[in-house]
């Protein structure tokens, strides 16, 4: 069954959140049962569509065939220096770093996002990676999988490290065996810290680079498209609830987190309960979890099963968003991590689906 372009009204039911009724579909997506449609509402190609073939639990699976070409721009210019290296104050000290590194290290997939988008990652000669099969997010592209790599982000190994000789290392704390001392043994260090706001850990990464122009530029472009897709996709109507299923229970992604601060840079609002720090939810009735549409998380294998079981309940089931045909299951290693590269892809997620429906 199509979705009317018009105003969408849910079915006679108990309301759950303020917003429902009179939101404006700026586009309007549509899914069959075993695939998920999203039509973003382009100037030149409103009808344009992308299918995924997946479901979980009822929820359209989103992103699968995501295109990652273009997900690291060219190598960007470096900034003005006076010589071959420059000073870098950073939170675990301050470094002499080169002013256009050539072998750099990375430690974290924040650090290796950071280099993506500044053009840098053909330039990492070793990279820490993540547990279990998948090496890389693949949000990043295909090459970042050849990358050497020198532990996990928990307890990089020195010695890996210094066989490459690298003339860079950055990442965001000490971890494990890789202190900042036996870091810079090896090599110039920028450990940028605990840095909460994605986009200053961002800018923080790239001036290490030598590439603060190029982020102040690319972080301009990203701000641009942020709220060119809410006001293509009418995003100010439409409320978004993020829900996260770990292997022990359930939480909401409140406003500190990086998904719901991406969703906030296109105007799209968040539900009542949702608009302060992450809380968990209660299963036995997930009022929390309700929006106009639910985006949901799996934290691995083990989350998403605990994540099924809960999907499938009544409770859940009987949630507006979930009674509209309105889930979405994205990437946790995207929507749950930070950096400018995975901000540009959680974007595209939005544009197929903010405004789309799980047709039955």
């Amino acid at each position: 069954m199509p979705v009317s372009p018009a105003v969408h009204t849910p079915a006679a039911r108990e309301p759950r959140i303020s917003g429902r009724t009179g939101r404006i579909l700026g586009a309007v997506l549509a899914c069959t049962a075993l695939a998920v449609s999203a039509c973003a509402s382009h100037p030149d190609d409103s009808a344009s569509i992308i299918r995924t073939t997946t479901n979980i639990a009822g929820a359209g699976v989103v992103g699968i065939e995501r295109d990652t070409t273009q997900a690291c721009p060219m190598p960007s210019a470096p900034d003005p220096a006076d010589g071959p290296s420059r000073t870098v104050r950073h939170a675990s000290g301050e470094s002499r770093v080169p002013a256009d590194p050539q072998r750099i290290v990375v430690l974290g997939t924040p650090a290796l996002d950071a280099t993506c988008a500044v053009g840098l990652w053909e330039r990492v000669v070793g990279t820490t990676t993540l547990p279990g099969p998948v090496p890389q997010p693949g949000y990043l592209g295909y090459g970042v999988v050849e990358i050497p790599g020198v532990g996990t982000a928990a307890d990089p190994d020195p010695a890996l490290i210094a066989r490459l000789d690298p003339d860079l290392i950055i990442g965001e704390v000490p971890a494990g065996r890789a202190g900042y001392e036996a870091l810079s043994a090896i090599a110039p260090t920028v450990l940028v810290g605990a840095e909460p706001n994605w986009e200053k850990q961002f800018t923080a990464f790239a001036g290490a680079m030598g590439r603060q122009g190029a982020a102040t530029a690319a972080l301009d472009a990203y701000h641009t498209e942020a709220a060119d897709t809410g006001a293509t996709l009418d995003a100010r109507y439409v409320q978004a609830s993020i829900v996260r299923f770990t292997p022990g229970g359930t939480e909401y992604l409140g406003s500190e987190t990086f998904a719901a601060q991406i969703l906030a840079g296109t105007g799209a609002t968040r539900p009542t309960a949702q608009r302060d720090n992450s809380a968990p939810i209660d299963e036995s009735d997930p009022v929390a979890a309700e929006g106009d549409l639910i985006y949901v998380l799996f934290a691995g294998a083990d989350g998403q099963e605990h994540g099924e079981s809960v999907m499938r309940s009544q409770p859940w089931e009987e949630l507006g968003a979930v009674a509209d045909n309105r889930t979405f299951v994205v990437d946790d290693t995207l929507w749950h991590t930070t950096g400018l590269t995975a901000a540009r892809a959680v974007l595209t997620d939005i544009r197929d689906t903010l405004n789309a429906y799980v047709m039955d």
